[in-house]
């Protein structure tokens, strides 16, 4: 572009370039699934026309609105009927789309049925039109989202049941520390996404409400054109306030969503839930990502992706099969509880609307919503398809010999010897057996104040670590019992 081009002009205004598409080329966790297209442009848009639809239904219930126009506006509440990017470019110049959708629907009603055109929105402002539909995409994604956790924990639960006595090294501060099973694991993983998944389900039951609020939360518009359309009588303010609580009611019931107590247009505790639930699921995901990368490493072996051959290459190392399910999904465990916390700071809202954090909200929280649901839809695979790898399981454990059941041989030799004294000659036998490569279990039989409390036997099978796995079996099978009487077993 240069000086000579004219305001206005194609070059001045960047025209001459495409249209930007946000395709998911730099967030390949949510690329081609499910809650993607779901949170897709388009789909916000519907679930706007979904909300004015509903809106002039729940308003016709009441008398508000005659049938035809309630008929005529929810056949021209179609997205593919509308221009998004010049909706998109439009609202530059109001900072929300919907004062074009409504001029724009009110042209497409109009088109069709001009008496209709006018109940439009009636009585109603921008925020409670993308508020709720802010709601429906969210409800819709978060269904998406909980089938994904739900499919999850079953692939979990099977992996605990079968791996229930597998022994691996547990690992503290990533050094062995005691043995434990892989069942154990896969039991806690579940019991992550369980809470996940329940959490959204409060969220999705409870906490997704209908925006109604009138221009400054009074609902006053609603109310002046009830009584204009004969719905309502003038001057009663008992007959108005039955009269809100019957129309919220209905927008509710024709929307799918809660009812609210108060407009919440400057309130903004569903969008702050919403977003706390999904930076839970993301961390819960992320939890076991982070677990099968560190179990993955060429040196411990352990588990292994699922995939077809060609998955996680390397452009400069052809032999490279890299953790790409595990990474995508970790990528999205760290972004979401930031934005969680960007959604949370758009409660300083001032006055009766934002000029700012509620438009803030808008892009945060669709990211949100589609990260955590390519992270779900990711560890269905992950879940499903995880090879686990016992036998490496045994051979790592087996790593640092006998020093991983240091903590049993101290239990057992404390009555004999005293707490401290036991923990000391285990440390000083420790270190010698780890110096030295000697067995811990032939470092002990050469210790004269074990000679009359421990024979060699004894020695040998309290120093094997694949029989000391603690509760783990028990604490599987518990966990598994406990889901199963919730209802929430596969």
């Amino acid at each position: 572009m240069t000086g000579a081009e004219p305001p206005g002009s194609p070059a001045a205004t960047g025209h001459l370039l495409p249209a930007p598409a946000d395709s998911g080329l730099l967030s390949p966790v949510r690329a081609g699934t499910p809650v993607e297209a779901a949170v897709s442009d388009p789909a916000w848009l519907q679930a706007m026309l979904d909300a004015e639809a509903a809106l002039a239904r729940a308003q016709a219930r009441l008398g508000a609105v005659p049938p035809t126009a309630a008929e005529a506006i929810g056949a021209a509440a179609r997205a593919g009927g509308f221009d998004i990017r010049a909706l998109a470019l439009a609202s530059r110049e109001t900072a929300n789309p919907v004062v074009g959708l409504v001029a724009a629907l009110t042209a497409a009603v109009a088109a069709k049925d001009p008496e209709s055109a006018e109940y439009v929105h009636r009585g109603s402002t921008s925020q409670d039109v993308l508020d709720t539909g802010a709601m429906l995409v969210a409800a819709r994604a978060l269904r998406i989202v909980r089938e994904d956790l739900l499919r999850v924990a079953d692939a979990l639960a099977a992996l605990a049941r079968l791996h229930r006595d597998t022994p691996m090294a547990g690992r503290t501060l990533a050094l062995h520390a005691v043995p434990t099973t892989f069942g154990l694991k896969a039991a806690g993983w579940r019991g992550l996404v369980l809470d996940a998944e329940r959490r959204l389900g409060r969220v999705l039951d409870e906490g997704l409400p209908v925006s109604l609020g009138g221009a400054a939360g009074t609902l006053a518009g609603y109310l002046e054109y009830a009584v204009v359309d004969g719905a309502l009588a003038p001057d009663d303010p008992v007959a108005a306030g039955e009269y809100l609580e019957r129309l919220v009611a209905a927008y509710a019931a024709e929307t799918g969503l809660a009812v609210s107590a108060l407009p919440w247009h400057a309130l903004r505790t569903p969008v702050a839930d919403l977003a706390a639930a999904l930076a839970f699921t993301a961390g819960a995901l992320g939890k076991i990502a982070v677990d099968v990368q560190s179990l993955a490493r060429t040196e411990v072996g352990e588990v292994g992706e699922p995939g077809p051959p060609g998955r996680g290459g390397s452009s400069a190392m052809p032999h490279k099969r890299n953790p790409v399910l595990s990474t995508l999904i970790r990528s999205a465990a760290l972004q979401v509880p930031v934005l969680a916390a960007g959604l949370t700071q758009c409660m300083l809202a001032e006055d009766e609307r934002s000029a700012g954090a509620w438009h803030a909200e808008w892009s945060l929280l669709r990211e949100a919503l589609r990260l955590t649901g390519g992270a779900a839809h990711t560890a269905v695979e992950l879940a499903e398809g995880l090879a686990v790898h016992p036998e490496r399981m045994r051979a790592n454990l087996g790593l640092t010999g006998s020093l991983v059941v240091t903590e049993r041989l101290a239990a057992v030799l404390a009555p004999a010897l005293g707490k401290a004294a036991a923990r000391k000659l285990l440390a000083d036998a420790s270190a010698r057996a780890a110096g030295s490569g000697t067995p811990l279990a032939d470092v002990l039989a050469g210790v004269p104040e074990l000679t009359d409390v421990l024979d060699r036997g004894a020695l040998t099978r309290l120093c094997a670590p694949t029989t000391w796995t603690g509760g783990a079996a028990p604490l599987v099978e518990r966990a598994l019992l406990r889901d199963a009487e919730r209802g929430t077993a596969p």
